[in-house]
């Protein structure tokens, strides 16, 4: 089978690779799509710890094929998406209080074992969940994001009814963390800047109630003028953009909340003064867990939030290197790499 394998920071190289045989408690599953990610992205360009070499992607969804003998929850042809923790210590401090996302020896599909830029992908039994009727793979595809944005919006962040909420960056998270947004009943401004003009359609065409590009607008004045001179009541940073988190400082109201989702390719300056001054909480979320994904994939199955929309281009795994040049620049959102030419 093909793989994509990143064989050193900044290299890839489309290789032939054995088919991998499940443990007693794995399975295998044909990757039908699998997400460009901004992790991956960073792992490409050495900005995140990984293994190398290692077959990259852990957004992903496809058809269970073979399983191991211990495996009782699943069979072939079952249609499956996967949180992409391979595996957990279960025994440091933070698997033993349920926060599984921080174990200090997880090992994950994309950054410590091989993940889906391939053919044919070994998952454990407890990493797996079905696929929600009337949603195909491709928009299952997306489910670790969304997952993700469960987690961090619906999940951590104190977001009332009527609230006004701030999404800096409409980018795959940006979109969806408008989305978690709007299913908590918040007014929603999604902003963006210059190139995003497609995205922010979508943002609307997802449920943003505003959107601003901060190129042309003054997102502070707009800020402000909506919320009566106090600031918006939670500011979300997806696009991991030092200016985007300066304004969210900034936006945010006194006693008020960012949660901090997106990744840095460098450390960022913080006027740490004006959190203190306003008594802002800040809070970073990484990852997913367990129970996240239940939640998102009943979301994603009702309807309530929508992935698709988010699809952008669908392109063979021989193009990753057209894939990633491509991600985050103008029209593209989510891009879809399959196995198959």
């Amino acid at each position: 089978m093909r793989a994509a394998v990143f064989t050193k920071p900044r290299a890839c190289q489309i290789v032939e690779r054995e088919l991998p045989m499940p443990a007693e408690r794995q399975a295998l599953v044909r990757v039908e799509a699998c997400g460009v990610c901004g992790t991956d992205a960073h792992v490409y360009r050495g900005e995140f710890p990984a293994r190398f070499p290692l077959v990259a992607g852990h957004e992903f969804a496809g058809e269970v094929v073979e399983v191991g003998k211990e495996v009782t929850k699943f069979q072939p042809g079952d249609r499956v998406t996967c949180i992409p923790f391979f595996r957990v210590c279960g025994k440091c401090r933070f698997c033993r209080h349920g926060h599984i996302n921080l174990c200090m020896d997880r090992k994950s599909a994309g950054t410590h074992v091989n993940g889906a830029f391939t053919k044919y992908v070994l998952m454990t039994e407890g990493s797996m969940y079905r696929i929600p009727e009337g949603i195909s793979y491709e928009e299952a595809a997306v489910s670790e994001p969304l997952a993700f944005n469960v987690w961090a919006v619906l999940m951590n962040t104190k977001i009332l009814p009527g609230d006004t909420v701030l999404v800096s960056g409409p980018g795959t998270i940006g979109l969806l963390a408008t989305q978690c947004a709007k299913a908590a009943g918040a007014t929603v401004i999604t902003a963006g800047t210059v190139g995003d003009e497609y995205r922010l359609g979508v943002a609307r065409e997802v449920g943003a109630d505003f959107t601003v590009d901060v190129s042309k607008e003054n997102l502070l004045e707009i800020m402000m003028d909506m919320t009566d001179g106090c600031g918006v009541d939670v500011a979300i940073e997806c696009s991991g953009a030092p200016p985007s988190v300066a304004q969210c400082v900034d936006a945010v109201r006194k006693g008020g909340q960012i949660t901090q989702m997106g990744l840095f390719s460098n450390p960022v300056p913080v006027d740490l003064n004006k959190v203190t001054l306003k008594e802002v909480s800040v809070q970073g979320i990484f990852a997913t867990r367990p129970v996240s994904w239940d939640r998102a994939l009943e979301l994603l199955g009702k309807g309530k939030i929508r992935t698709r929309p988010l699809i952008t281009s669908k392109l063979p795994l021989s193009q990753w290197e057209s894939a990633f040049s491509s991600f985050g620049k103008g029209k593209e959102i989510k891009i879809l790499l399959h196995p198959d030419d």
